[in-house]
């Protein structure tokens, strides 16, 4: 059975939405924490991409998230967009962030995903400094463009890129002429469960592992109801929308398939190629 890869962007909603300014709050790590008890439930390892600002403010959530036996990757340190912040900002809250992280988690830091996806076109110098940094892989790539990121023509399957970095892209699903994003976050929470099992089993019949993200607050029904910070409808309501399903959908696709984190599934890929170019030596 295929493994796919389920991943976490540990962050926390007001100051990742509305300003980057705000404090991280308690409530993320609350939110954090369902998670860790939903994964143990179904003794699901996964992926932890952690926000630099919420693990100076909450080291113990790091600790926790590790000593689960979840891998560490790095989220950046401010939650601002790549493509905003240019190469020398980057460079520097990228070591920021993974320093951080491996001080407090004990463990190495080999993976990054940019905030809202925001390695595109116009910043792929990014994988560059990545690379040069030492990181395994990036998981930044959305291959399909929309509003505010993506990158149409991208590759959809796993690959590495010439540099030796890793690019683990964003799942997504072509229909009707063009590629629909499936996997994660408010897809995940607005489509119906029905439509994201069959695009798990798409990718299936394609070899393609899913790559699956959330955030905790998405198993946060209350929290836009309860926040006193003045929020537009359109935000409320597509942010807050199916909330309550995120939790029970994710027991049902936890109980349906197979889940890993995203350096599983790289060993998985690794060693599918290795089997790969023995078979065709062989022939």
């Amino acid at each position: 059975m295929i493994r796919h890869a389920i991943s976490v962007d540990v962050e926390d909603w007001p100051q990742s939405t509305l300003d980057h300014d705000l404090p991280i709050t308690e409530r993320s790590v609350v939110n954090t924490r369902r998670l860790l008890e939903l994964f143990a439930e179904h003794q699901v390892r996964g992926t932890f991409f952690i926000l630099g600002r919420l693990a100076e403010r909450f080291p113990e959530v790091v600790r926790e998230i590790a000593g689960a036996g979840h891998e560490i990757g790095s989220h950046g340190q401010s939650h601002k967009a790549v493509f905003h912040i240019g190469p020398d900002a980057f460079r520097d809250e990228l070591d920021r962030s993974v320093g951080l992280l491996e001080d407090i988690a004990g463990q190495a830091v080999r993976g990054y995903r940019a905030p809202d996806f925001s390695i595109t076109e116009e910043s792929l110098w990014a994988l560059d400094i990545l690379a040069e940094r030492g990181l395994r892989y990036d998981s930044s790539i959305m291959p399909v463009k929309m509003r505010r990121y993506g990158i149409d023509d991208a590759p959809r399957a796993i690959h590495q890129l010439p540099n030796g970095l890793w690019e683990v892209p964003m799942s997504c699903v072509p229909f009707g002429g063009r590629r629909w994003p499936v996997a994660g976050g408010g897809y995940f929470r607005l489509f119906p469960y029905a439509l994201t099992r069959a695009a798990i089993r798409r990718l299936e019949s394609e070899r393609l592992p899913a790559i699956v993200y959330l955030h905790p607050y998405e198993v946060d029904p209350a929290e836009l109801r309860e926040l006193r910070l003045p929020i537009p409808f359109r935000t409320r309501l597509t942010q807050g929308l199916n909330r309550r399903h995120v939790a029970p959908r994710l027991r049902r696709m936890f109980q349906e398939f197979r889940f890993g984190a995203i350096a599983d599934v790289l060993d998985d890929e690794a060693t599918r190629a290795a089997s790969g170019a023995r078979t065709e030596q062989a022939a």
